[in-house]
Formats: structure tokens, C-alpha cells, sequence
């Protein structure tokens, strides 16, 4: 393959910037000026974005719409929704571009973060570190009374993508009663598939709702009122997806008025949650800081994936976690 210009728009540590440059060769690799180190950041339009043919990062979407000899962007991200537009998906088309994400990259730390929410409302942790911090009695009748097994539950996995699937093999030692949610049954699949048609019987069946929906189209408030109302009073949810894929004030209403048992969210709507925001407040309600996705290697591990796509676009062979 002749020599590609590639353009990266993310800002990595010293180890993880020499790996991209190293493993890069024999390609020219040039670093944009509007760079971010914070992967949901929106970077402003850089004029080297406009001369690359290959992209790694978070480009600004007038840059990607606008550069003529771009061939494929490779987001840093796994989310992809600010390019899911008409005017994007058109540029892209037009010159035969791809746009592939990382997904891949998160798929392990996400799960593991949904199990550990599982396991967690499951053995009821949060209620024993809270008699930690405040009256330090021994409520050990209370806890085990209302503890239980995560083994043979009934689980609904809002999504399919890389997350889900990591997800649904990290319950199978649980034996867990699984079904899914997929925008596109495939048939054949080793559970039962849910279509959107039958969610409202799917979450009065569950005792755990997780979702890991992407933002799209389709997915916005997917996890509306009329569905949290299906919900039994000792069913719990959780969200490792994205924050506006749930209706929150129905949820935050729902947790209120204690018609679910909880809900464990790394996700909100908006981000950062403002420190006033009564979802903070709300009883049975745990939330982490958008961190599902994280882990010490994140940076080199987004290079990896990047260079893995690279050698493969190199070979003219199908691109890992291509979107568009």
C-alpha cells in the first residue's frame, strides 16, 4: 500500500504516543493541533485533518465531511453518535470511507463493571458501606434477610453489541435465565431474543435489566416510563450505555417512589451530573462517574486496536467494529 497520511486527533501518554508512532511505519503520522486527552470531547476543526486520508481519534465532523481524500476515520471512542448524521454518513459514502469505533476496547471493562453492579446489588454492598460510614451497627439480620443469589436470575440485556456479548459470557457460570434485546435478530442464538415490540413483558419478567445501548436514532429514552412501570418492586437496573437512552426523570421517579429496588448507572443526562441533582439523593440508587469503560491500559489498548484495523486496512481486509 502506498504511504497513507494519518492524522491523530488524541492525546496519549508517553508510552502509548511512541507505540502509535512506532507501529504507524511506514506511514507518515501527523499530530493535530486540536488534540484532547478526554474521549467525549469535542476537538474544534484542525486544518491537518484536512490533508489525511486516515484519521485516529475524535475529529471534529465538519473536518470529516470536508476532507477530500479521507479514507476511513477510526474513533477513539465506542460511542459514534455525533457522526451518525446525514451529513457525515453522505461524505463518507461518497468517497468510499469507512468509520470504524472501539468498541472492542471496552467490551471487557464494561462487562466486568455490569457484573460487578450485579453481584453488588445482589449481596446488597452499597447498604453495608453506608453503615460504615454513618452508624457502624451490626444490621446483619436486615442484609442477609434481603440478600440474594445473582445464580439462576432472570436477566434482560438491553443490547448486543461488543458489551452484551462480553456480558452474557460472564454470566454463564451464574446460570442466569438470559434474554436479549437485538436491533437485528440473527436467529440461532443460544437465548431468547427479544424483539422491541415485546419490552414491556420482557421487564415485568426480569429481575435485572442492564442495558448498554449506544446513542442512536432508535435508542433515545428507549428505557421510557411505560417500561420502568412494568418493572417488580425487587427488580434492579443498571446502565453501562449511554445516559439519554433512559427517560432519567421517569427514572428518578420510579427510585423515589420506591417501585423498583434500584438501579446502578454509569451513564447520565446530562455529564457530568450537576452535584445538586436529587438522582444523587435517590434511595437504591448507586452511580459511577462514566468509568465502566475504564482501566490503567485504556491508552495503549486504543492504540492496539487502532494498529490491529490498520494492518487490516493495509490488506484490504474487513475492519473490526465498522459502523459506517
Amino acid at each position: 500500500m502506498d504511504r497513507l497520511i494519518i492524522v491523530s486527533t488524541v492525546v496519549l501518554p508517553a508510552e502509548a504516543a511512541r507505540s502509535l508512532s512506532e507501529g504507524v511505519a511506514p506511514h507518515a503520522l501527523e499530530l493535530a493541533a486540536a488534540r484532547s486527552a478526554k474521549n467525549l470531547a469535542v476537538v474544534e476543526p484542525d486544518p491537518l485533518v484536512l490533508g489525511a486520508e486516515v484519521v485516529f481519534g475524535q475529529p471534529h465532523p465538519d473536518d470529516v465531511c470536508a476532507a477530500p481524500r479521507l479514507r476511513w476515520v477510526h474513533l477513539s471512542t465506542a460511542g459514534y453518535a455525533r457522526y451518525d448524521v446525514a451529513a457525515v454518513r453522505a461524505a463518507l459514502a461518497a468517497r468510499g470511507a469507512a468509520l470504524t469505533t472501539s468498541s472492542g476496547v471496552y467490551a471487557d471493562p464494561c462487562a466486568e463493571h455490569a457484573l460487578a453492579f450485579l453481584l453488588s446489588a445482589s449481596r446488597r454492598l452499597p447498604e453495608c458501606l453506608e453503615n460504615q460510614l454513618g452508624p457502624r451497627g451490626w444490621p446483619d439480620a436486615s442484609v442477609r434477610s434481603r440478600s440474594a443469589l445473582l445464580r439462576g436470575r432472570r436477566v434482560l440485556l438491553l443490547g448486543f453489541g461488543a458489551i452484551g456479548r462480553r456480558l452474557a459470557e460472564l454470566l454463564a457460570p451464574f446460570d442466569v435465565d438470559l434474554r436479549v434485546l437485538r436491533a437485528r435478530p440473527r436467529g440461532g442464538e443460544p437465548f431468547r431474543v427479544v424483539v422491541r415490540e415485546e419490552l414491556g413483558d420482557a421487564f415485568a419478567w426480569a429481575d435485572h435489566v442492564v442495558s448498554s445501548l449506544p446513542e442512536a436514532e432508535g435508542t433515545r429514552r428507549l428505557v421510557s416510563a411505560a417500561l420502568l412501570a412494568r418493572m417488580r418492586p425487587d427488580a434492579w437496573f443498571y446502565n453501562v450505555g449511554r445516559g439519554v437512552t433512559v427517560d432519567q426523570a421517569a427514572l428518578l421517579e420510579a427510585l423515589e417512589a420506591r417501585r423498583i429496588a434500584g438501579a446502578y448507572i454509569d451513564v447520565t443526562d446530562p455529564e457530568p451530573l450537576p452535584p445538586e441533582h436529587p438522582l444523587w439523593r435517590a434511595p437504591g440508587c448507586t452511580i459511577t462517574p462514566h468509568t465502566a469503560g475504564g482501566r490503567r491500559e485504556e491508552p495503549m489498548a486504543q492504540v492496539e486496536h487502532f494498529l490491529a484495523n490498520l494492518r487490516r486496512f493495509e490488506r484490504g481486509e474487513p475492519l473490526a467494529d465498522r459502523v459506517i
